[in-house]
């Protein structure tokens, strides 16, 4: 989810099956790789990402010992282990795989705690629940100004392509390498000029790393910043590798649904609705297309076995674990926290610890999150239909005495 991040840009996924595509054109949700955590003692908030230290210690009145903190976009709530919901019935052992891979980049607060988190990966859930209410307090997540502790869950996933090392029989669109001079934060040529103008094409020639037979497929690698393809080289011999973000032209991105709503042309931007507009108007793909002047840039990545159990680097820079890796406003949970997830809708029920390892543009405030489901097809038809209430609550270190 997204345009432009760590892994992917990510679309927000909501609405109705086979949504996805149509839904990730009208709202880009991706991760923007952003620094680590920012420091701070156990017991309390480090500071926001690009912020200054967290301040406001609110004493609180509920029967718990400890002050409310607070974080740029959020407040936490000190709360009883007995208010988690389904504490008892999760399967650990899920989340303590992603939480190893947050110890590979963990910030100044978890840091002393991942030996023994390492120590206790092959221990069972009854050892892990005991460390985790021994270690850690739980904060219900809320609104900085008070309010309802409810929010919005939806999901991301990582697409599966067909794609050929060299064009030929349709495969004609590229995705490209980073140009020369591309300089983070300065605007470079549009979508448009990328097209059509000497100087742009100048620049991305010899820069096409892999073909692929839509240009709307592509339009989708970019806004989620990766995905999974499986190429056809030269010699006819097929493999399979993930392209990752590896910049953009520092242009806004702008949704085509969105465009395609204003312009009067369709009364619901969904998947099947744009699908079968551009069936009637094949002429008018490009013309579509620019509209979104944002155009993303890729690095391939071997994929082998081991890899191919992860999804892509998330803003935290780790892999992320289908199921168990969240994406977060990183001004109201830091990177690396661990978070119990709560959320109940036609699709899901869910009750589970999860790791805060990525952001996304669409993804702001303090109860919000988006819940990383796996790749392929089925995980994106679960993200085309995922949107439903959400609450959270961090796992902090307890102050040691």
């Amino acid at each position: 989810m997204r345009t432009g991040n760590a892994l992917r840009a990510w679309p927000l996924f909501v609405g109705r099956p086979l949504a996805a595509l149509a839904l990730a054109l009208l709202g880009a949700c991706g991760s923007v790789p952003v620094s680590a955590p920012g420091t701070g003692a156990p017991q309390a908030l480090p500071a926001p990402v690009g912020g200054a230290p967290a301040t406001g210690v609110t004493p609180v009145d509920a029967g718990v010992a400890g002050p409310v903190l607070t974080q740029r976009n959020s407040r936490w709530v000190p709360v009883s282990w007995a208010e988690l919901p389904g504490l008892n019935g999760d399967a650990l052992f899920e989340a303590w795989n992603a939480w190893l891979k947050s110890c590979e980049r963990p910030g100044v607060v978890f840091a002393p705690l991942c030996p023994e988190v390492r120590r206790l990966s092959i221990g069972d859930a009854a050892a892990q629940r005991d460390w985790l209410q021994s270690r850690l307090q739980p904060y219900r997540v809320e609104p900085l100004q008070g309010g309802s502790a409810s929010g919005l869950l939806t999901a991301y996933f990582e697409p599966e392509m067909l794609a050929r090392r060299q064009p030929g029989e349709g495969f004609t669109t590229p995705l490209y390498l980073a140009p020369d001079g591309l300089i983070p934060g300065k605007p470079w040529f549009t979508r448009r000029e990328a097209d059509t103008l000497a100087p742009a094409q100048a620049a991305l020639r010899g820069r096409e790393l892999l073909y692929l037979a839509d240009p709307v497929d592509a339009m989708l690698l970019q806004i989620q910043g990766s995905g999974r393809l499986r190429v056809t080289e030269p010699d006819g011999r097929q493999r399979l590798v993930r392209l990752a973000y590896a910049g953009h032209n520092g242009q806004p991105y702008q949704s085509i649904g969105r465009w395609l709503l204003d312009q009067g042309e369709l009364r619901d931007a969904s998947w099947p609705g744009i699908r079968a507009w551009i069936s009637r108007n094949p002429q008018r793909v490009t013309e579509l297309l620019w509209q979104n002047p944002r155009l993303v840039f890729f690095k391939e990545e071997a994929l082998g076995d081991f890899d191919a159990g992860f999804g892509p680097r998330g803003a935290q820079g780790v892999p992320l674990t289908p199921g168990r890796s969240i994406a977060v406003d990183p001004q109201s949970i830091p990177y690396g926290t661990p978070v119990w997830l709560a959320s109940e809708g036609p699709q899901l029920t869910l009750q589970k610890l999860v790791l805060a390892q990525d952001t996304g543009s669409a993804i702001v405030g303090a109860v919000r999150a988006d819940y990383f489901v796996g790749w392929g097809a089925q995980a994106g038809e679960l993200a085309g239909r995922l949107k439903q209430p959400l609450r959270l609550w961090v796992l902090w270190p307890k102050a040691q005495q």
